[in-house]
């Protein structure tokens, strides 16, 4: 082999090893962020190039990729019926592989600014060769990931003397160790701890209400515990026995649906409706756990409606509004004060992720945004039109190719480095 080949092959294999997929809602650890390196910055001026592009009717689900598929959650009419369908694509082509029918696609007070376009908000999570589905009414199911074909199902919310809420679940199934975590349940086994092989209950426990945020997994101190995000705050759990380590109380009003987010010792959240947004320092005292209250800000200005910031360097960027569609800003605030470092508007209800040092965010009517982040000022890289359409989901990176969605349809394009060249 010559030298220049192995040159080729070294910096070929290099490549490939900066690649990774995006299994799960908001990315591999749950953070929005992904350690893909090597993605291009500067976008060519006439856009980025398409890989695919097809219909994905109605609904807020983002694409979680793995395994060569990209995975999402649908509306498509099934026996005369409105149903809530997953749907495997090819993640080169965009064709679709198979599809698995959950429940009937009917939500309350859908006709909010959702309107028509109004279906299912959860993102399947991938793992050893099994999808993991939930759906508004909370069924839980375990499909093989290549042939779709279903492991086991749970009726969460008959099983568990559960009570759904308004919009129905918006949550997505979160996987950390042999246990899928999600609440729902009534009181005394509100939240739960499920066998992700055979489906059976580990263990339940608590009496909160749900809402519509997504549970995390972090290691905080040292240890590893799922944080849900209920209507009486944060609720910090050890994963394998539910047990409770910690809570932060937090005012419910109407809807809570950003996820809370973990830098190092301190915990943020966030909600509408005029409730604000809060972090919490975490202590450990012997066995001893305790979460003190740093700052709370009130009202509309520092909150999260459903758009769940990403925690970088000591700060949170993401963005910030209630119900500014199309004009709500992005924002960069200081995760231990509170403090707002930088607004600029324009972005509305959409979602952001954290790849290769720069932060790609989805605006709420399909552009792609490319920022840098820094708490000094507001400095964009690159911008490109994506999807037509309403776009409430998370973007996703995986492999070189962003994968957007909208309530019309799905992308996949280009950011590999080779792009600039075509």
């Amino acid at each position: 082999m010559t030298k220049a080949l192995s040159l080729l092959v070294i910096l070929s294999t290099a490549s490939l090893l900066q690649a990774a997929d995006w299994p799960q809602y908001r990315g591999p650890n749950g953070d929005g962020t992904s350690p893909e390196k090597g993605i291009l910055k500067q976008w060519p001026s006439e856009g980025l190039k398409t890989i695919w592009k097809t219909k994905l009717p109605n609904g807020f689900s983002s694409m979680a990729v793995s395994g060569g598929k990209a995975y999402t959650m649908i509306s498509r009419e099934v026996d005369g019926g409105i149903r809530e369908v997953c749907v495997a694509l090819d993640a080169n082509t965009g064709n679709e592989l198979w599809s698995y029918t959950l429940g009937a696609a009917k939500y309350d007070k859908g006709g909010d600014e959702a309107g028509p376009a109004d279906g299912p908000r959860t993102t399947p999570t991938v793992d050893n060769g099994k999808v993991y589905v939930l759906g508004a009414n909370l069924q839980l199911a375990a499909l093989d990931a290549n042939s779709g074909k279903e492991n086991w199902t749970r009726d969460i919310l008959k099983e568990h003397s559960g009570k759904n809420i308004s919009w129905q679940n918006a949550a997505s199934p979160l996987i950390d160790g042999d246990l899928i975590f999600t609440a729902g349940g009534g009181p005394g086994e509100a939240l739960l701890g499920i066998d992700k092989n055979s489906g059976k209950t580990v263990w339940k426990g608590e009496s909160d209400r749900m809402t519509h945020a997504s549970p995390v997994a972090a290691t905080i101190l040292g240890t590893r515990q799922v944080i849900f995000f209920t209507q009486s705050g944060l609720v910090s759990v050890a994963p394998k026995s539910g047990e409770v380590l910690w809570r932060h109380k937090f005012r419910y009003n109407v809807s809570t649906a950003a996820s809370p987010i973990v830098g190092g010792d301190i915990v943020y959240c966030s909600a509408g409706y005029g409730v604000g947004a809060s972090a919490a320092k975490i202590t450990k005292a012997g066995n001893e756990w305790k979460a003190t209250e740093l700052w709370m800000l009130t009202g509309n200005n520092i909150c999260n409606h459903w758009s769940t910031p990403v925690y970088h360097d000591g700060y949170l960027y993401g963005l910030f509004s209630f119900k500014q569609y199309k004009t709500g800003p992005m924002k960069c605030v200081e995760l231990a004060t509170g403090k707002e470092m930088w607004s600029k508007p324009g972005f509305g209800a959409g979602q952001l992720i954290f790849v290769d040092n720069h932060f790609v965010v989805l605006t709420d009517q399909g552009e792609l945004v490319m920022v840098k982040p820094d708490p000094k000022a507001y400095t964009e890289v690159s911008r490109a039109k994506a999807v037509e359409g309403k776009c409430w989901s998370t973007p996703t990176i995986s492999n070189g190719h962003i994968f957007a969605r909208s309530t019309k349809e799905g992308v996949c394009l280009d950011v590999t480095t080779k792009t600039a060249a075509r």
